[in-house]
């Protein structure tokens, strides 16, 4: 594998792991260019049939993790979340769509997916996403979708 740093040709695996998840594998290389020497991590999954997005224009996408996880960084952006946890759900939002769906998926089922995540992960991050995703159009809308939100976590107590 080439590095990312100096483009030398070749690299070396200095440890190798299971992923979170199960599905990936971690490897941290090391480049064996001396003048570099730097470590990066790359992550080896089993490659997958595409699966395809239909929007709400009927226009179809091929399914993005990393626009995903970009979604996902963008509305926990200064929350306490670690980055591990996102990876988390990133892959536990794929898995699912990929048990559920065969070859399309509805932009739609996506948003939900990640509303899902995002109420039970952290209340601030879901209002962000959701204000997007929903389109929020007033302080109205937005103050009832708090104001849910407030419902369901005064009931789990």
């Amino acid at each position: 594998m080439k590095c990312p740093y100096c483009d030398a040709e070749n690299t070396r695996v200095v440890e190798s792991r299971p992923g979170e998840d199960g599905s990936t594998i971690r490897r941290r290389r090391e480049c064996v260019n001396e003048a570099c020497g730097r470590r990066f991590t790359t992550y080896e999954r089993v490659e997958q049939r595409p699966l395809m997005v239909v929007k709400k224009d009927q226009e179809r996408e091929e399914f993005s993790r990393e626009k995903l996880y970009r979604g996902l960084m963008r509305a926990c952006e200064k929350r306490p979340i670690s980055v591990e946890r996102l990876e988390s759900v990133c892959a536990d939002i794929e898995r699912a769509l990929r048990m559920e769906y065969e070859r399309e998926v509805p932009s739609s089922a996506i948003g939900e997916r990640v509303m899902d995540e995002l109420r039970e992960l952290d209340g601030v991050a879901y209002v962000r996403f959701a204000s997007v995703y929903r389109e929020f159009r007033d302080v109205e809308t937005l103050a009832k979708e708090v104001l849910s939100l407030l419902g369901e976590a005064g009931k789990a107590r």
